[in-house]
């Protein structure tokens, strides 16, 4: 029997939350509920506070007020290698890769924060280091690397490959760490028609096959519609829209907020700007 919206568990919950710099509100009361195993994505113009959302809930950002809550356990007083370890993993709007290391070596490093370590062990490769080390190293080989198409590209340097790719690999150094909920921020930004659809294969394939929660901030607003189970609208740093993306593409708000007060008032159908 199918799991309904009610009966989802929530995975991430966040209460009341504001966040300014200086005399500038960023965020201004933004509360949601992200259910266990959806796709949940966060839209809004240029300057809504999104990627301030996505910094806070991985406390890149401390906020002023609220709470985020990840299986009700607070996160406010976590520091982000802390908040990582409970379970949250990101990608970035921009590529934060090292171009002259190797596809696997970059991978690698998502999950250096589980492997154990000591400053004797690694130095004279104790036998119980270098079994942990190998154990992570075929997992990544077998499970992510392969998951993620990337086998081929294993030992390649990052740099040379082309940015769809690289995109991928950022997704799966993200995936290393293990996470039960990953952040996509702007996963697609620049990328090609046919790259987007590649993309698009791999989140969906990491939420069913891997059962991990994603929240994703997107300006392809027909993929966002395509992809996720719920969409919250920010504008001005103000959940302005929650829920389905039929129920929040028809709201006069978002409308309004995407293609101005005139062309909303006069009833105006849903476009992608």
């Amino acid at each position: 029997m199918a799991v309904t919206e009610h009966a989802k568990k929530t995975i991430l919950e966040i209460d009341g939350l504001y966040l300014s710099f200086g005399g500038v509100q960023v965020l201004n009361d933004i509360s949601l509920s992200v259910p266990k195993g959806d796709i949940f994505a966060i839209i809004g113009p240029n300057g809504a506070g999104k990627t301030s959302l996505i910094n806070c809930i991985n406390m890149h950002y401390r906020p002023n007020r609220g709470r985020i809550m990840l299986n009700g356990r607070e996160l406010n007083a976590y520091k982000p290698h802390q908040v990582a370890s409970q379970g949250i993993a990101r990608t970035f709007q921009k590529v934060e890769l090292f171009h002259g290391m190797t596809v696997l070596d970059n991978i690698k490093l998502g999950r250096h924060f589980l492997m154990k370590f000591s400053i004797l062990g690694s130095f004279f490769r104790l036998p119980h280091i270098v079994r942990d080390e190998m154990t992570h190293r075929a997992e990544i080989e077998e499970e992510i690397l392969d998951f993620m198409g990337l086998s081929s590209f294993r030992y390649h340097p990052v740099g040379t490959l082309p940015f769809g790719v690289r995109k991928r690999v950022d997704m799966a150094r993200a995936l290393a760490m293990r996470p039960q909920l990953l952040l996509l921020d702007e996963i697609m930004a620049g990328m090609a028609v046919e790259e987007k659809e590649d993309i698009a294969s791999y989140i969906m394939d990491v939420q069913r096959d891997l059962g991990v929660t994603i929240i994703w901030i997107e300006h392809d607003l027909s993929a966002v519609m395509d992809l996720s189970d719920r969409v919250c609208v920010l504008n001005f740093g103000t959940k302005i829209a929650e829920g389905t993306p039929e129920e929040v593409q028809g709201d006069p708000q978002v409308i309004e907020a995407y293609l101005g007060r005139q062309r909303s008032e006069l009833g105006q159908p849903w476009e992608a700007p």
